[in-house]
């Protein structure tokens, strides 16, 4: 019955949001071209459906690479400063600041450092926006770690290597998938910022920018709609993860 009811509710909540959509285009009378209704959506599914087909892979895979490699690095600079504090203080600030920057800006700098490499340029970006969630959860997860529990198994003779395995990754690793379940979302918006505003941008993102510039505005919609059902599916890959290597920190609800 629970397994049943996690696969209505989301179904059922996604039916009445489209339901609703619908209905707010059509009280409104608005045309296509002020606000597309889901039912202009199949036309253009239908029309474009190989361009749709190959921009979401173009669109996928650069999101996965870009969000692999943030995982790899935003652990590693989170045991960094989960392990030594002068490296947290001193690393912090710099994160913060480079976070606080608008990626949006970074698009043309990119372009400009690494001119025609757009595959390159576009996992580059998603790396970047979404690595920030990751290190900071590894970097807290790993410096709040109870210090009896270090101290007893040092007594027992364990190496820093069989600590880290036996207590600090195990503490770490529901915060880290909480973290990733928030960069899959951020890696999407970083590889869609370089296929949108980049001038040789392949994807789903390009494909979206066709829409606008030939004022096509139910594909436009539909680019939305298969970007958001990207990110579901990627996210649900993760939410998959955690219970296979997390399921343990997940309380029972009453």
């Amino acid at each position: 019955m629970d397994k049943l009811q996690k696969i209505l509710v989301p179904v059922g909540a996604i039916v009445v949001f489209t339901l609703l959509w619908e209905l707010l285009v059509w009280a409104n009378g608005w045309p296509d071209y002020v606000m597309a209704s889901p039912s202009d959506l199949p036309q253009a599914y239908e029309r474009f459906w190989n361009l749709f087909l190959i921009g979401s892979w173009q669109t996928l895979w650069r999101t996965v690479a870009g969000l692999m490699l943030a995982v790899i690095f935003g652990t590693g600079l989170g045991m960094i400063m989960g392990f030594s504090r002068i490296a947290r203080d001193a690393l912090y600030p710099l994160l913060v600041g480079f976070n606080a920057i608008p990626k949006a800006t970074l698009v043309p700098v990119l372009a400009l450092l690494f001119i025609g490499e757009h595959n390159f340029n576009t996992v580059l970006m998603a790396f970047l926006i979404s690595f920030f969630p990751i290190a900071v959860s590894v970097g807290i997860g790993l410096s709040t770690l109870e210090p009896e529990y270090r101290d007893i198994l040092r007594s027992l003779g364990a190496s820093k290597v069989t600590i880290f395995l036996k207590i600090a990754l195990p503490k770490t690793l529901p915060e880290f998938f909480g973290a990733l379940k928030v960069s899959v979302t951020l890696a999407f918006i970083g590889t869609n910022l370089v296929e949108i505003i980049s001038p040789h941008g392949r994807g789903l993102g390009a494909l979206f920018l066709s829409g606008q510039t030939n004022s096509n505005y139910p594909l436009m919609f539909a680019v939305l709609i298969a970007l958001a059902v990207l990110g579901i599916v990627l996210y649900y890959a993760v939410v998959a993860l955690e219970k296979i290597f997390a399921g343990w920190a997940e309380r029972p609800q009453g």
